[in-house]
């Protein structure tokens, strides 16, 4: 506690001293500064005020004598009363001073001293001359008669000049001077969570101007994507592609700000990574192909940097999911080229990958399947097209395509036809995409006998949980496998149990038997989570399997 209370006595001589410095200039150099500090002396508030509401009124003038001067310059200090909640604080800190059973004269006079500041500050945007005179010089406008309206005609005022500008680029004499408009930016730093400034930053987002470098502060466009993250503005779609188009550290940190939920959330089942998502604006500004490019890198660099986790696996096939629906709803025909988005895969490959399954006869999509299986092996193993990178730029792709793969998987248990060797191929490089050719044929052998013993159990006039784990190599005596071969051997029993007539009698025992980790049990909590999902995007009719699906997902929940 004394380590705090010297802290805060020091940061108090510290503020002290830049309040008396904006206090005595108002230069377009300390506008920028106390613009600079406003995050930070806001945060001081409050830790002021956290100090202050443990005190009675006298002692708080006996800890800080000039606390009135402090709060003063505060009040009287335009910038600060309108940047977020800062005005909020100053009237919590101000409520402190107040003795509520004045004893004396000087007590009484205090009383009234602060409740002369709070009404100032409640009446502080009335916007006549003295409030607003730093914002106006700013904005180069003379002295004039001003009325309360005066802040909404002079933001229609310069909206209108600023698109005039934007219309009007070539005609020197209607432009509006950059120094002016970059002046203007920086002004609205502190400003960009007031709702009657909205239009004025849309205008400024929006115009572009004709000069070589951008003419807007940095600053500037880091306040709009902090406040838009935070949910202190709501801005449209078009604006935040302007943002994020002409400053990519705020398209960066809206990512990481991604990122960050999804870690901190407890559960990430794909409906809520959706809502998150679709939340963010990400997929709706990725339409843009530039924009859709650097998140797409960060995907990259999160699989790589997570050995392809299975979080980040479902995030880039939600992104995906989202991303064609906002491109579905944004204009029938791409406005951009395919290969604009995907610049180092095979367009053919693309064109076969993007077909809704949704939009293709269910009959008809082991044709897909093996065309898909066909495209990627040719990538994969044969390289006769070295321009599209190797095993690891293929399987990104199909990653933002994951559905198939399921799909794959579903196909191979509902038929007890030979399995096909293009869709074990699919299968197995789904799983394993580091496998040589030789590893991967394994894989296929494997998943291949797996898929025969089933069969077989699927003809039994009564099937048994252990003889089902048994056939799957699931059981306790079984050697251990690859992780990643184990999961997708797991994953097709799972869907056994799903499509399989006897399957939903014994699914409970069977999981009951296969989680015996908690990794386990997480791992078939995801599936049947990512499974609901995909059957809702294909409008699936399945009563029953679905209705099994949420049972065992919703008792799995409790687990995980």
């Amino acid at each position: 506690m004394a380590q705090n209370s010297a802290g805060l006595s020091s940061d108090y001589q510290f503020w002290m001293q830049k309040l008396s410095v904006w206090d005595q200039a108002s230069t377009l150099e300390t506008q920028q500064d106390t613009c600079l500090h406003l995050p930070q002396f806001q945060e001081f508030l409050r830790q002021m005020y956290e100090a202050l509401k443990e005190m009675d009124s006298n002692t708080v003038t006996e800890r800080f004598p000039t606390i009135g001067q402090l709060l003063a310059k505060t009040c009287w200090n335009p910038f600060i009363l309108a940047y977020d909640e800062s005005q909020k604080i100053l009237i919590w800190c101000l409520c402190c001073l107040i003795n509520k059973e004045p004893r004396n004269s000087g007590d009484s006079k205090l009383n009234s001293w602060t409740r002369g500041l709070l009404s100032h500050i409640l009446s502080a945007f009335r916007f006549d001359m003295k409030e607003v005179g730093l914002f106006t010089q700013g904005l180069g406008y003379a002295p004039a008669d001003y009325y309360p309206g005066l802040l909404k005609n002079m933001v229609l005022s310069l909206v209108s000049e600023l698109r005039e500008n934007h219309l009007n680029g070539f005609n020197t004499q209607r432009r509006m001077a950059p120094e002016r408009v970059r002046s203007l930016s920086r002004v609205c730093v502190p400003l960009v969570t007031l709702p009657d400034f909205e239009p004025l930053v849309l205008a400024l987002l929006t115009c572009h101007g004709h000069e070589p470098q951008e003419v807007l502060w940095p600053e500037f466009f880091g306040a709009v994507n902090e406040a838009f993250l935070l949910k202190k503005i709501s801005l449209p779609t078009s604006a935040i592609v302007c943002l994020w188009l002409r400053h990519l550290p705020s398209l960066e940190k809206a990512m990481l700000h991604l990122f960050e939920k999804l870690i901190s959330s407890e559960r990430n089942f794909l409906r809520r990574i959706e809502c998150f998502m679709k939340d963010s604006l990400l997929p709706e500004a990725a339409c843009h192909p530039a924009i859709f490019r650097i998140v797409d890198e960060m995907f990259r660099y999160a699989l790589l940097e997570t050995d392809g986790a299975p979080e980040v696996l479902a995030t880039i096939q939600v992104f995906t999911w989202c991303f064609l629906e906002a491109l579905g709803k944004e204009k029938k025909q791409l406005k951009f080229a395919l290969k604009t988005y995907f610049p180092y895969a095979s367009p053919s490959l693309v064109m076969v990958l993007l077909q809704h399954p949704k939009d293709i006869p269910q009959g008809l999509w082991h044709q897909s399947l093996k065309h898909i299986s066909e495209k990627l092996r040719e990538r994969v193993e044969d390289q006769t097209d070295g321009s599209y990178g190797g095993p690891f730029e293929c399987w990104f792709l199909f990653v933002h395509f994951g559905g198939w793969a399921d799909i794959a998987a579903e196909q191979l248990l509902m038929s007890e036809a030979e399995p096909p060797e293009a869709v074990l191929w699919l299968l197995a490089f789904s799983y394993r995409p580091r496998d040589g050719s030789q590893q991967r044929a394994q894989t296929m052998v494997e998943v291949k006998a797996v898929h025969g013993r089933l069969m077989k159990l699927l003809r039994s006039p009564a099937l048994s949980a252990r003889d089902l784990q048994a056939a799957a190599g699931e059981s306790q005596a079984a050697a251990p496998r690859p992780s990643a071969c184990g999961q997708l051997i797991r994953h097709l029993l799972l869907n056994f149990l799903l499509w399989a007539p006897g399957g939903h009698a014994i699914a409970r025992e069977v999981i009951t038997l296969m989680a015996h980790t908690d990794e386990i049990t997480h791992e078939i909590a995801s599936f049947l989570d990512q499974t609901l999902y995909r059957w809702d995007h294909l409008c699936m009719e399945a009563p029953a399997s679905r209705k099994l699906a949420r049972e065992l997902l919703a008792e799995l929940r409790g687990q995980v």
